[in-house]
């Protein structure tokens, strides 16, 4: 259960309950649990040593038996254009991982990683060229936050799960994230405040939905026909979209919230009025807001942004058929913006 590399429980990764199992083992009050859960989580404390209310024997007995995450800042790129800040961090074993900050009228969000790369395999996404290393504990989700709130000294209050990896093929530790992420003994970020994004793994899809949390599930769709998804996105092989949409309904008939389908518009590709036709065709029965993407080119693949107008078009068509549907706001694209650019442009100088 969550061990870090060097073989040590992560303790960050410990939900209320587990810590205080963990340390009355150790022979210690059940209050010093809570103690120590506050300093991780509402306190973001970086080590044991500033945790100045725990007894100094505990903190070594801490320090012998229990790893506790925290993530150190590798580079960060700020943009001229909006403020938003991609953070590189690395990892205990030595792994990057990437995490972005941005600032809306409604709250700053950070977008977190949930794996160290991706077996996903997505065409247009710079991600999955180096395939899947590892997943991520609670733990290393978690800091991603709490290292962003401490750099620059502004309160998260939206988190999305939609960086370097496929949250729903690292199930266990995406729902022991969340249920830390909220619990109300932490930073306690509501859970409609937290969107996890999925390229659409089902029989994972319809687990979580029966877990009845209130975060905004969005399926990565990309495509509104099964041969041109293929096309795009290997895990179509594995499941037709006939199987996702009727996840997707299960999804909605168990936690009452809708899905956001995420389409990326790539020039030529999947941007056509009768794209935007069949993709009404799916949205519409499940009361899916649409959120459109223009693609960010990398330069590892021959995909290109869709022109303005096409993309204005394909939003009016939609419309037009009475479908919720904004257009993604672009942030940071003068920095290495699209999921996994930064990570791999340090990989690659290393």
């Amino acid at each position: 259960m969550w061990k870090t590399q060097s073989g040590k429980l992560d303790i960050k990764s410990l939900s209320l309950p587990q810590l205080q199992e963990e340390l009355t083992a150790l022979g210690e009050k059940p209050f010093r649990a809570r103690q120590l859960y506050q300093w991780m989580h509402q306190k973001l404390a970086r080590d044991y040593d500033s945790m100045t209310n725990l007894p100094g024997e505990l903190r070594r007995k801490l320090a012998e038996r229990y790893a506790c995450t925290c993530l150190r800042q590798v580079q960060m790129q700020e943009s001229r254009i909006d403020g938003t800040k991609k953070f590189l961090f690395a990892l205990e074993d030595g792994h990057v991982v990437e995490s972005v900050w941005m600032r809306y009228k409604h709250g700053n969000s950070v977008c977190i990683s949930s794996q160290v790369g991706c077996r996903m395999g997505c065409k247009f996404c710079a991600s999955t060229l180096g395939g899947l290393v590892r997943g991520l504990l609670p733990g290393e989700m978690l800091d991603q936050i709490y290292a962003i709130s401490l750099l620059t000294g502004e309160r998260v209050s939206n988190v999305v799960v939609m960086g370097t990896g496929e949250p729903l093929d690292n199930y266990d530790s995406l729902l022991q994230f969340l249920r830390l992420l909220t619990d109300e003994q932490g930073l306690h970020i509501s859970a409609r405040n937290i969107t996890v994004s999925t390229c659409g793994l089902v029989p994972e899809m319809r687990r979580l939905a029966k877990e009845k949390l209130q975060i905004t599930l969005a399926l990565s769709l990309h495509a509104a026909t099964d041969e041109k998804r293929r096309s795009l996105m290997p895990v179509a092989n594995r499941y037709s979209i006939a199987q996702l949409m009727e996840a997707c309904g299960y999804y909605f008939d168990q936690t009452g919230r809708r899905i956001t389908f995420e389409y990326s518009l790539v020039g030529g590709v999947n941007d056509t009025r009768e794209d935007a036709r069949l993709l009404a065709g799916l949205a519409g029965p499940l009361r899916c807001h649409v959120n459109l993407i223009p693609v960010n080119p990398i330069k590892e693949r021959e995909y290109v942004q869709s022109e303005a107008g096409r993309i204005q078009a394909f939003k009016n068509l939609l419309e037009k058929n009475g479908i919720n549907v904004t257009i993604r706001r672009e942030m940071g694209r003068d920095i290495d913006g699209a999921c996994g650019q930064l990570r791999r442009s340090y990989m690659q100088e290393e």
